[in-house]
């Protein structure tokens, strides 16, 4: 399959916000911005146990948003702060859909729409 027609994304994500980008138009268009998930993360809690099966809960609720904003994805590119790529990384690996997807990773610092658009078309290019 050539890189024309492979459907890539890229995602700017830390624990709490993540920015999707991918191609209008598998075979000719422009990358944009999908979409925007927010992660609103778990209510104060004063039960520790609670709060972090609530956590885990929300962060898995975070991922599916992300993922269902990119079907059929051939290659993905993560990008952001802190750990939490590795950990959609690891989602993605466990879900059948996504399982044969190529990923890679970087960190970068929170950037604008435009910078992220244009940083995953430089990455893809």
């Amino acid at each position: 399959m050539s890189d024309k027609n492979k459907k890539l994304f890229g995602v700017w994500m830390d624990s709490h916000h993540a920015t999707i980008v991918g191609k209008e138009n598998v075979a000719d268009g422009e990358f944009v911005v999908l979409g925007h998930v927010k992660n609103a993360g778990p209510d104060s809690n004063s039960n520790e146990k609670t709060a972090n099966n609530q956590e885990i809960g929300l962060t898995h609720k975070f991922f599916k948003e992300i993922a269902a904003l990119m079907p059929n994805v051939d290659e993905i590119h993560l990008t952001g702060t802190g750990q939490v790529q590795e950990q959609f990384m690891k989602f993605l690996a466990d879900t059948a859909q996504y399982k044969n997807a190529v990923s890679s990773e970087s960190t970068s610092n929170k950037m604008s729409d435009e910078n992220l658009v244009s940083f995953i078309a430089k990455h893809f290019s």
